[in-house]
């Protein structure tokens, strides 16, 4: 490996950790629940299994090859290790986050798609799916996860969590956060007595989708800016 490589993949675990540490701070996951990865090139930067996220230096690098071989590090990779390489696999993604968010996950349990409340599921390329249950760390969850994320660059796991990507750390972390806030403001609304929160129709979304595209920012953060 030359030395511009080896100085990528360090950048890259320093962006993987900082993003894992972050999830943890805004309340996105609990102990050592939840995932992140990075791809660089036929790499996998992925956090490792088990381990607290305050506790990971860059001595706990840990990296796979797209077929799950491990190339960095002795920590085992993340049980959702199957979750991730599928994803890269089958869609343009640089990075991968998995949470178990409190209010996405508690919305999982309810519907089969998060009710469209904001223009804000625009950024996540339309109304929101949720794969059904299945273990995780199986091949299972990952294929429903693929079928609920076709056309979609974020997801609801049933009874478990969100997984979002993009095409860097930033990117797939901000969806997170927009799913988690969607789900948010989804309970809270109908959770007053005698209402139902209005919802914005699938031609909506579409005016959103195209405007996001004028400016840019589709898949950057721009669901929440003008």
């Amino acid at each position: 490996m030359s030395d511009r490589e080896h100085d990528a993949i360090a950048r890259g675990w320093e962006a993987v950790v900082a993003a894992a540490r972050r999830t943890a701070a805004e309340g996105l996951v609990v102990g050592t629940s939840g995932n992140v990865s990075l791809r660089i090139g036929d790499t996998v930067l992925v956090t490792p299994s088990a381990v607290a996220y305050d506790q990971l230096g860059p001595e706990d690098l840990t990296g796979v090859d797209p077929e799950g071989n491990q190339t960095f590090g002795t920590l085992a990779p993340t049980s959702e290790l199957p979750l991730h390489l599928a994803v890269y696999r089958n869609t343009d993604a640089k990075a991968v986050v998995h949470t178990h968010a409190v209010h996405a996950t508690a919305v999982s349990t309810l519907v089969t798609e998060v009710p469209p409340v904001h223009y804000a599921a625009a950024m996540l390329g339309g109304t929101v799916r949720v794969a059904p249950y299945a273990r995780y760390g199986t091949p299972e969850l990952a294929a429903n996860m693929l079928t609920a994320l076709r056309d979609r660059t974020g997801c609801l796991l049933a009874n478990h969590g969100t997984v979002t990507y993009g095409a860097t750390l930033d990117e797939a972390y901000d969806r997170t956060a927009q799913l988690e806030w969607l789900c948010h403001v989804w309970l809270t609304a109908s959770a007053v007595p005698g209402r139902t929160p209005a919802l914005l129709s699938e031609d909506q979304l579409g005016e959103v989708r195209e405007a996001l595209k004028g400016y840019g920012q589709q898949g950057r953060g721009g669901a929440g800016r003008r």
